[in-house]
């Protein structure tokens, strides 16, 4: 079988502030699971990283109006690239194994699936020498699909990394957990949790991890915000007659489509654009106001991970492709066009609702 190691990633500082989460706890199971599948277990910390490259860029992109996805830059930055490098430098590992239910263009189905199909015993240092390039699929349970957080990383830490909940779905996983007798893994809140799963082969390194925004816990976002922004004092203003509707501590507490909770207002209000530079907030007053729908929008430059960029895209300027802008969120099909910056449009069959600056 694989030689596999655990690895518990700390990407947070709990004595920077009074969270809900706790990192001590979450590496006290990470080390009970590694004890359980007598594999070895390290730590290892990035809270600096995590703060200059994961969380000052979350905060400044609040300050610019948009709406970060810390998890996605995380992967990036931390997991895939950090981590990445020390498992293979520090630990000799020949690829990461993580809890993401995605697939790869190289994992071997059968491989994975069946036990009675003989392994092919250079699995991992032959795929590296593969030439083609490595696509990353969606996994099989569609509905807990996270390609979405993986859409930045690199074509060379894609090489490196398998994914062995690719093919099982949750309630799968969980039976296995149970049945292996870690119960007390299937009790922590997903936000908070790490992956409990080993391949069998060659070196191969498997992180268990406390990140995103589960350092949070289960304070109110808008305060912790606070703790880092200034409040920057602005009003709510009607979209529809640009009558004052109320004031609020910040333009980046908010985002599209979200809930403004105006005082001594009986009906709902929804956020359906901010102006940085006057600090106005324009609210509409119902969740599928016009105002909040967009086919039509235009990327920076985008980060492709198996082609950059598609020769279809390259020969025709036009490729007809699927769109999402947050996880779990339907897949609308959509038209991209090219720009010369390496930016695209992106025309939606449909309109969607609530389309987000910053994811």
């Amino acid at each position: 079988g694989y030689q596999v190691t655990g690895v518990f990633m700390k990407n947070w500082d709990p004595l920077d502030e009074q969270g809900a989460c706790s990192v001590d706890r979450d590496c006290e199971d990470a080390y009970r699971v590694c004890q359980k599948l007598d594999i070895p277990f390290h730590q290892i910390s990035y809270v600096k990283e995590y703060w200059n490259e994961v969380f000052s860029d979350l905060l400044k992109e609040y300050e610019l109006g948009r709406t970060p996805n810390p998890d996605i830059v995380c992967n990036k930055h931390i997991k895939f690239n950090y981590f990445l490098h020390y498992a293979v430098d520090n630990l000799g590992a020949d690829a990461i194994a993580t809890g993401h239910y995605a697939r790869t263009s190289l994992e071997d189905e059968e491989v994975f699936q069946h036990k009675h199909v003989k392994r092919p015993q250079r699995l991992f240092r032959n795929r590296f020498e593969v030439r083609n390039t490595v696509k990353l699929l969606q996994g099989a349970d569609l509905f807990k699909d996270q390609t979405f957080f993986l859409s930045q990383i690199s074509q060379d830490a894609l090489r490196k990394t398998i994914f062995p909940l690719g093919d099982l779905t949750k309630s799968f996983v969980k039976k296995i957990a149970a049945e292996h007798g870690l119960h007390h893994v299937l009790k922590k809140k997903e936000a908070c949790s790490y992956v409990f799963l080993c391949l069998y082969g060659f070196t191969t390194t498997f992180p268990f991890q406390s990140m995103g925004v589960c350092f949070i816990g289960e304070r109110n976002f808008e305060n912790f915000l606070l703790e880092y922004l200034e409040p920057q004092p602005g009003n709510f203003v009607s979209i529809e007659d640009k009558k004052v509707m109320g004031t609020h501590k910040g333009w980046f507490l908010y985002t599209i489509g979200q809930r403004a909770r105006l005082p001594g207002l009986k009906d709902a209000w929804f956020v359906v654009d901010k102006d940085v530079r006057t600090g106005d907030v324009f609210v509409a007053p119902s969740t599928d106001h016009p105002a909040l729908y967009r086919d039509l929008l235009r990327t920076n430059r985008v980060h492709w991970i198996a082609e950059e960029p598609p020769a279809e895209l390259v020969r025709d300027k036009m490729m007809e492709c699927h769109f999402r802008f947050r996880h779990q969120m339907a897949l609308e099909p959509c038209v991209l066009t090219l720009n010369q910056d390496g930016s695209v449009w992106v025309t939606l069959v449909k309109p969607a609702r609530a389309i987000t600056p910053g994811q």
